[in-house]
């Protein structure tokens, strides 16, 4: 079985940081929560059955360690009309300003709504169908789609911001 674990850490501790991250948006606490996940799978090794792959298992202990983490914390939306957040939207947004390169993909995918930012890590990161995108987060195919549809929109509108505010690149 450790030689099994083993195998699970190299092929999917990536994974875990990168699904924790998209949901968390803090590093720190993917980082905990990647952990924790890793835990959780050496615990239940010996009970996975095989009735789903080896990768919606871990996904869905991941899923819902990230859900349980969010909802010890509360939610990580805040309002911009709050003095505080909007000081540092103005200010990542001078520093974005400053910065000649355009912003990477975790940083536009941050941006999203954490219902898209899942959808789109799991159907363009990870690679996975509508189906299987579907059962992993279970909604229905109809949402995953509308998700992805506006999570695209929002990340075009995004881009085009981006674009206007480097002076039309």
């Amino acid at each position: 079985m450790a030689e099994e674990f083993e195998h699970i850490v190299r092929e999917y501790q990536d994974k875990i940081f990168r699904l924790a991250f998209s949901m968390l948006g803090d590093r720190a606490a993917a980082e905990e929560t990647a952990q924790d996940v890793l835990v959780r799978v050496w615990k239940g090794l010996g009970a996975f059955r095989g009735e789903s792959s080896l990768f919606t298992w871990i996904y869905t202990i991941t899923r819902n360690t990230c859900l349980t983490a969010l909802s010890r914390v509360g939610p990580r939306q805040v309002s911009l009309d709050e003095p505080a957040p909007r000081r540092e939207a103005e200010r990542r947004a001078a520093a974005d300003w400053q910065t000649a390169a355009p912003p990477d993909a975790a940083a536009l995918l941050n941006r999203l709504p954490a219902k898209y930012r899942s959808v789109v890590a799991l159907f363009h990161m990870q690679e996975k169908s509508y189906d299987e995108v579907a059962r992993m987060l279970d909604l229905p195919v109809g949402t995953v789609k509308t998700y992805l549809f506006r999570a695209r929109k929002s990340l075009a509108e995004e881009l085009a911001r981006e674009r206007i505010r480097k002076g039309g690149s």
